[in-house]
């Protein structure tokens, strides 16, 4: 059932490695990329598995906790097959349907509340616009009382009750996940092909 859904915070991919590279020379190139703070690599015959904890801001695989890299022969040559989890990714996934159920919620209780609202506007429409006043002070000249108004606090819980907020957060986040999800597969396959290549193909000789 789990390969059904891991693809929401899981990256697969492959790079085709150099025929004149071995399977060891082509871990060697990529493995300074696992050469930093807080991760934690084994390499293992043509497997290279991975894991980090509190990623340093510079490691350019910070995205990923953990993965797994294997180095397989197929019908083309030799290919890098990895597959990559991030636990950023599926917060990214899982915060808009979050937000989306605040809305619903938020939305259920303005209909449960509307009725009492209601009611309270007809029980002030009942009441007199001017309200009775003690002979006393009507005697000595004081202003008629006036009807009380809503408080500011009424003002805030009404404006709490509006679902906007949830759904502005649900499309933020839905917008990250997708830009996430496709820029990072893009940049890891980059990082990966890049740090396959032989000098002299960086540097063809003229």
């Amino acid at each position: 059932m789990w390969h059904w859904v891991d693809w929401i915070w899981h990256v697969k991919g492959s790079v085709a490695i150099d025929p004149a590279q071995s399977c060891d020379e082509a871990f060697d190139r990529i493995e300074p990329l696992f050469h930093q703070v807080g991760t934690t690599h084994e390499r293992n015959g043509s497997i290279l598995t991975f894991s980090k904890k509190d990623p340093v801001a510079q490691d350019k695989l910070a995205t990923f906790e953990s993965g797994v890299l294997r180095i397989e022969r197929e019908a083309s040559g030799l290919m890098l097959n990895y597959r990559l989890a991030s636990r950023m990714l599926l917060f990214c996934f899982l915060a808009p349907l979050m937000f989306l159920a605040f809305a619903q919620v938020t939305v259920l209780i303005s209909k449960w509340e509307e009725p009492k609202k209601e009611a309270t506007a007809k029980e002030e429409k009942k009441e007199p616009a001017v309200l009775p006043q003690h002979a006393i002070d009507k005697f000595l000249g004081a202003p008629a009382p006036e009807k009380p108004k809503k408080d500011d606090k009424s003002k805030e819980e009404d404006k709490k009750l509006k679902p906007t907020a949830s759904y502005v957060f649900a499309g933020l986040f839905a917008f990250l996940y997708i830009v996430g999800r496709v820029l990072e597969a893009r940049l890891v396959r980059g990082l990966f092909r890049k740090a396959l290549v032989i000098e002299s193909d960086r540097f063809p000789s003229r």
